[in-house]
């Protein structure tokens, strides 16, 4: 790869930015779930409808969308979906019934595409040993994005009303569509235009077959997705209700302890490097699910809950980055591809992951949420085992 084309360090920084305000969209919700059900006066239950609708939308939206990385330039797609992504948040913005909010979420969620067409991008500009470096670097910026959203619209929302996050939301969306045409380089070999795109879309199943780690992987993801998904509608509810007492605004705070992945997150990428990834998520899953046994003994202090919730934000987010090494190091052509499947698959496991936490809560309480997660990580370090047996040991 010729060094011209290569990302230097203030575009690997200003991409880690973009994937961090892309993400954040999804992860508004969150903290402030309970008075977004209050104001629409809607159920716990059907206050998830809001989030799986948007996980499940942006797996369909993958699926769909993102094979035109393969064939059409990656900064074209990543301004046109951001720009879809903004007027999404626009329509929540506004909304004042339940029907057209979802709306709005779940076609937000349908044009989140841009933080999972970035990794594939930024693998064709990096050198090979520098891979897990960058996957990470995208990964931690993601995090960032998670932890602004949840800490930033639980303080926002218990000053202001959850409207005012959307408002916000929005207007950083409008910043990043227009600072995009000055941020990614275009190369000439970009596109591949001679695949016609429903050939790209069908092109997915055949590389299932010829590529199984990919679906492990995604399955390790989905089910890691999830439980995260799960746990953090869970506290939410667990949080603000009765029993526990606290406001949105807490929830938010809690949420800060994610900033433990942004500096973890790229030292573990670097580790996996050394030492393989399959090795490294096997060593990672074990320890979360270690974490997440924890949760339902120390789930009625807010303080001891840290505990849990650091080892789960130390570790997680590695067991994506290892599972995407699994198969960002194949053929660039096939890359953005092989992560469609993948994201595909994790984004369904956090649309089921956003019904399963907010239903089991309305009917099993903490405890049901407890022991879901426990059966989630177990079932993903089963996975991480059988992966690290199959297709080898590194």
């Amino acid at each position: 790869m010729n060094d011209d084309h290569r990302l230097t360090r203030s575009q690997e920084i200003a991409l880690t930015v973009v994937a961090a305000v892309v993400t954040a969209n999804a992860y508004y919700i969150h903290p402030i779930v309970s008075d977004v059900a209050s104001y629409f006066r809607v159920s716990q239950a059907e206050i998830g409808l809001v989030p799986a609708l948007n996980q499940l939308a942006l797996a369909i939206g993958i699926f769909l969308l993102l094979p035109l990385g393969d064939r059409f330039s990656n900064k074209r797609l990543t301004i046109i979906f951001v720009a879809g992504q903004t007027l999404s948040l626009l329509v929540m913005a506004l909304a004042q019934d339940f029907a057209l909010f979802t709306a709005g979420s779940t076609v937000l969620g349908f044009f989140t595409i841009a933080p999972y067409l970035l990794p594939a991008y930024a693998s064709k500009r990096v050198a090979p040993e520098r891979l897990g470096q960058i996957t990470a670097l995208l990964t931690a910026g993601v995090i960032l994005g998670i932890l602004v959203a949840r800490v930033g619209a639980g303080i926002v929302t218990e000053m202001y009303g959850w409207r005012v996050v959307y408002w916000i939301a929005t207007g950083l969306m409008a910043a990043i569509t227009l600072a995009l045409p000055f941020l990614m380089q275009e190369r000439r070999t970009e596109p591949a235009a001679a695949t016609p795109y429903h050939r790209l879309v069908l092109s997915l199943f055949p590389l299932m077959r010829q590529h199984p780690e990919v679906l492990l992987s995604g399955a390790i993801q989905a089910l890691n997705f999830g439980a995260f998904i799960a746990l953090w509608l869970g506290l939410a509810l667990h949080l603000t209700s009765p029993e526990m007492g606290y406001g949105v605004d807490t929830v938010g705070y809690l949420a800060a302890i994610a900033a433990v992945s942004i500096a973890s997150t790229p030292r573990l990428g670097r580790w996996a490097d050394r030492i393989g990834a399959r090795k490294a998520r096997l060593v990672f899953a074990v320890i979360q699910l270690g974490g997440l046994l924890l949760f339902y003994p120390l789930g009625g202090s807010l303080w001891l809950l840290l505990i849990p919730m650091f080892i789960g934000n130390l570790v997680g987010p590695a067991i994506d980055v290892t599972s995407r090494m699994t198969y960002l190091t194949l053929e660039p052509a096939l890359r953005t591809r092989l992560t469609t499947i993948y994201v595909v698959m994790m984004f369904i496991g956090g649309g089921i992951g956003s019904i399963a936490g907010t239903w089991v809560y309305d009917h099993y309480h903490w405890a049901g949420i407890c022991v879901l997660l426990g059966l989630t990580s177990a079932a993903a370090t089963l996975l991480t085992f059988i992966g690290w047996k199959r297709f080898g040991q590194s």
